[in-house]
């Protein structure tokens, strides 16, 4: 054996042991993926990724993936080896509370983690996106004498990956979009966790991913370091169709249970790792070893990364000197903060607007403004732009042919085309939407339940809220949506009520940083706020706010409302007036945002000593409680809808001016 493949070999059993011993450490956990797939990740790592471990959000690094979260050791193995901050010792404390390992990746945690893993699917979904970020600011960033985008985006992904849905639609999309730079592992164990994947998966994978318009590579042994270093060469050396290399792996390799189920979950035991040390030829009984060779092999990366980090600020200098307007561009994409003074093409967008408006509408209003003023705002629909009023006009589309185009066509794949624009927020330099109608966020809602939890800054925008989609029917009209959304820990659900709303939701959701907003627009036309009531619309912000008051009569009914419906609350708040009724009407665009607020600012808006207050939207009734106590009345819609003209729905839902203003004087006689 040459020293080279002398030393390969003892890093891949040391990742390999790593694993083992963390699992066993932990009483659980998943060492069978590191067993057999140790040798590609270990390719992968020490002969092509371009990461610096000393500072791994160096952005021109290689974007690593690994979609199968459960192997997270066999990641937290190579990140400890190759120099990042995690220590043995946080090895040692795998999967236990407020450790640097827990059971699955998670982002902003641990040191060169790329993303939150573990929903399988969703990691190969999300690198696309990454793909597609790399390939859009290289295509606006880069000329021919300087580049300073220039990276690969690897994922690993399982079987499992493979047979999830997201991961068809996102191969799908990524080779549609001919993104040249994405190169996906494919550990091909043929095991799970139920037995053979033969029970459950038959299919030709290679095929599948060739007519997705992949070049495929493989099958190569998941053993033959050379021959897979061979087959991602080929991959890198391919810039027109993103690459996926079939490795034939060996689940638990080497174990007891090799190529087993049994393999998939859980601690080998006493006698299991001592029969892998006999078959490895691995002379450490003692857990967590690491030899010196192996340290001072692995940590070579924080040479190799290092250097390829000052021969990027070196380009980046060049770039400065020769062509300051370029780097300036360069340099806003890299820090993500929006252009000084873009929200002045917000100002006054709706001031001379009167007649009624779709709050969809507003939104493509807005967006329109806002693609000149902010530079770096991409994304699309799920095959329904026009609809969604989503399309940037005067902006191309982004595909092969056009990768500096700004539209992004997803086609009706809501669920990849939620990873994706998760990917392009994670890889940093662009600020993603998506668009598709509110009932089809059911669609996408694990891919927008991961943005939440890694506080990713995603714009969601869901038209066609209610009922008020009327005759396409219950299969159409999102009733549940809204409510459940703002279940979601970390998303912002905005629900404005006119186009003044609608701007300040935007404003609101592209200064949020940290986490993702979604925006519900409704498909009919709205009233505009009268002058005074969209003076306050700024107060958006704060999630909900004092929209109008009787000023003849002390207050003894609060009527809250949210999108559309507010303005029957305004309406029914007016007649009510008329008759004596001293009425608050309070806009609630946002639960999370006024939730945020402190107390006294809640207690200005809805006062505790003003029991007699009612809701009104157009979803289910399950939440409002909150706001209305156990006094008030909730109005809304706990029903699938039906099909007909909105305005007979709103009827048969009794959610009509008359209706409200009826609940109202029956409230203020308890």
């Amino acid at each position: 054996m040459s020293n080279r493949n002398h030393i390969d070999q003892r890093c891949i059993n040391t990742i390999r042991f790593l694993a083992v011993d963390a699992v066993e450490r932990a009483g659980v956990g998943h060492a069978g993926t590191p067993l057999g797939f140790a040798p590609a990740a270990y390719t992968l790592w020490d002969r092509f990724l371009k990461h610096n471990p000393a500072n791994p959000l160096w952005p021109d690094r290689d974007r690593f993936v690994l979609s199968c979260g459960h192997a997270s050791m066999m990641l937290y193995a190579l990140l400890h080896l190759s120099g990042y901050d995690l220590s043995l010792d946080e090895l040692k404390q795998f999967r236990r509370i407020d450790s640097l390992t827990p059971g699955h990746p998670e982002y902003k945690h641990t040191p060169g983690v790329e993303m939150t893993t573990g929903p399988l699917g969703q990691g190969f979904a999300h690198a696309v996106g990454m793909a597609i970020a790399e390939q859009h600011l290289a295509a606006r960033l880069n000329s021919p004498e300087h580049q300073p985008v220039d990276h690969y985006t690897y994922v690993l992904a399982s079987d499992g990956d493979m047979q999830e849905g997201v991961s068809g639609e996102a191969a799908s999309l990524a080779g549609t979009l001919g993104l040249g730079k994405l190169i996906c592992l494919y550990d091909d164990n043929e095991t799970q966790i139920e037995g053979s994947t033969d029970l459950a998966f038959r299919e030709d994978v290679g095929r599948r991913f060739e007519a997705y318009g992949w070049q495929v590579l493989g099958p190569v042994d998941g053993n033959d370091v050379e021959g897979i270093a061979a087959c991602i060469q080929d991959a890198r050396e391919e810039r027109e169709r993103p690459s996926f290399i079939i490795v034939s792996s060996r689940i638990g390799y080497g174990s007891p249970v090799e190529g087993t189920a049994a393999a998939h979950h859980g601690p080998l035991g006493e006698e299991g790792r001592a029969q892998l040390c006999a078959r490895l030829d691995w002379p450490y009984t003692e857990p967590f070893t690491v030899s010196a060779d192996v340290a001072a092999h692995m940590r070579k990366a924080l040479e190799r990364g290092a250097a390829d980090e000052q021969a990027w600020e070196e380009r980046c200098s060049s770039l400065r000197a020769a062509d300051p307007d370029r780097s300036e561009l360069v340099e806003d994409a890299l820090t993500g903060d929006l252009p000084e003074g873009w929200e002045q093409a917000l100002d006054g967008i709706f001031e001379d607007l009167s007649t009624p408006m779709p709050p969809r509408q507003a939104g493509g209003v807005v967006l329109q403004a806002l693609s000149s003023a902010v530079p770096f705002l991409i994304g699309g629909a799920a095959d329904l732009g026009p609809s969604t009023k989503t399309i940037m006009r005067g902006e191309d589309d982004f595909g092969a042919a056009s990768p500096h185009g700004r539209n992004m066509h997803f086609g009706v794949r809501e669920h990849a085309m939620a990873a994706a624009v998760n990917g392009i927020a994670l890889h940093g330099g662009l600020t993603p939407y998506a668009a598709t109608y509110l009932v089809f966020a059911d669609y996408l809602r694990p891919s927008l339940r991961l943005a939440a939890m890694m506080g990713l800054q995603v714009v969601y925008i869901f038209t066609h809220d209610s009922i008020a989609v009327g005759e396409d029917g219950p299969t159409h009209q999102a009733v549940e949506q809204v409510m459940s959304l703002r279940t979601v820990p970390g998303l912002d659900v905005i629900r404005p009520a006119d186009p003044h709303e609608v701007a300040a939701a935007w404003r609101a959701a592209l200064e949020r940083k940290q986490g993702p907003t979604a925006m519900i627009l409704a498909r009919q036309a709205v009233p505009v706020f009268a002058p005074e009531e969209a003076a306050r619309a700024e107060n958006l912000e704060r999630g909900g706010y004092v929209l109008w008051e009787s000023d003849r009569h002390n207050v003894g009914l609060i009527l809250i409302g949210a999108g559309a419906e507010t303005h029957l609350v305004l309406a029914a708040a007016h007649r009510l007036d008329d008759e004596g009724v001293g009425v608050r009407v309070v806009s609630m665009p946002s639960f999370k945002r006024f939730d945020d607020q402190d107390d006294a600012y809640r207690e200005s808006v809805l006062p505790g000593s003003v029991r007699a207050r009612m809701s009104v939207e157009a979803g289910v009734t399950l939440g409002w409680e909150r706001y209305v106590g156990l006094e008030g009345i909730v109005m809304g819609v706990d029903d699938f809808g039906a099909s007909g003209p909105a305005e007979e729905l709103f009827r048969r839902f009794s959610l009509t001016v008359d209706a409200i203003v009826a609940n109202a004087r029956s409230l203020i006689k308890k």
